[in-house]
């Protein structure tokens, strides 16, 4: 079975870190944030084994650019793309931000 290395962006990172904050101050919810973040990581890390199972001609995430998959975790997209060997985490998002 083939592994693929994950590669955040900076825009990833940074949508990471907001849901952070949301959940932790906005929410007042620190041990939900901690769980919420752990079960999305652990759903990104899913992507080292199976990263191109999903489609990629989904006309909802031209927005996010070509070429583009999206995998969901509760009620986030996480939009990313494969290029050789290497699964390139782009956004998480809220799933219903994305344009039908």
């Amino acid at each position: 079975m083939e592994q693929f290395e994950i590669a955040f962006s900076e825009q990833a990172n940074t949508d990471i870190q907001n849901l952070s904050n949301t959940i932790m101050y906005q929410y007042h919810a620190p041990l939900t944030a901690f769980k919420y973040l752990q079960g999305l990581l652990d759903e990104i890390k899913k992507l080292k084994t199976n990263a191109d199972s999903y489609s990629k001609k989904q006309k909802n995430l031209f927005q996010f650019g070509y070429n583009v998959r999206r995998l969901n975790y509760k009620k986030m997209a996480i939009i990313y793309s494969v290029i050789d060997r290497t699964v390139y985490i782009l956004r998480i998002v809220p799933s219903s931000t994305i344009i039908a």
